[in-house]
């Protein structure tokens, strides 16, 4: 279970994150909605040790993480991917791979982690060879995907995974994200922008704005009530 207690997260004199509480479960995801500059990022990095925390507490699995540093909260089981596609560019698909595995805790033998991740991405298996920098920009998120989860990590973050790809990709990585929670359970957390379909994949959902969240509730509901389509309105 994550759980956060009044977190805030501030750079200098600006507040990105003021005072946020909520409760993930293991096996289930947790929708973080809200347009740029809502805070959502800054919350995922804070998550995961990357960015300090500033006031209130971070629990994984009742365990105070607060202040252990990310590397500390990686070996708890913490992956998190973030936006920008983040990799090493200049190594091989498999090579990046490798690499992530290595980091950590193994719950599955290197060969088999890979052969997995080369079944649920036939394509990446083609580019095994080729350098992680002349890949597309879909394909380098399926990269990027495929290290954050090929330790079976406890606790995913994943920031914006549909940022700038073709719809096509956009439903690949999401039936990626949807099938490894479903059976790794793991707790997951998306941050989007893309209200519709986070809220689609999810459990529960959260809006986030000017770093408070304003909205809460089970995602279907959230559905039924019609707030992806208000939120995609107010990003226009």
């Amino acid at each position: 279970m994550l759980e956060l207690r009044e977190v805030k997260v501030s750079y200098g004199a600006v507040e990105a994150v003021r005072g946020v509480s909520l409760i993930a479960k293991p096996g289930t995801t947790t929708a973080i909605l809200g347009a740029n500059g809502a805070g959502k990022s800054s919350l995922l990095r804070t998550i995961s040790g990357v960015a300090p925390l500033k006031g209130g507490s971070i629990f994984l699995n009742n365990q105070d993480v607060s202040k252990i540093p990310a590397e500390k909260r990686a070996r708890l089981g913490l992956a998190h991917a973030m936006e920008g596609r983040r990799l090493f560019r200049q190594l091989t698909v498999e090579e990046n791979l490798r690499l992530a595995w290595s980091f950590g805790t193994q719950k599955t033998p290197q060969p088999a982690a890979i052969e997995d991740i080369y079944a649920r991405f036939p394509i990446l298996k083609e580019k095994s060879a080729v350098q992680a920098g002349y890949l597309s920009g879909g394909q380098q998120q399926m990269v990027i995907l495929s290290c954050a989860t090929i330790r079976d990590p406890s606790f995913l973050l994943l920031d914006e995974p549909s940022l700038g790809l073709a719809p096509i990709i956009v439903t690949q990585i999401y039936e990626f994200i949807t099938s490894y929670a479903r059976r790794s359970g793991a707790t997951v957390i998306i941050a989007e922008q893309m209200a519709n379909l986070a809220l689609r994949v999810s459990d529960r959902g959260y809006v986030l704005r000017r770093g408070k969240f304003v909205l809460e509730g089970e995602s279907r509901k959230l559905l039924a009530d019609g707030v992806a389509n208000s939120l995609s309105a107010s990003y226009l």
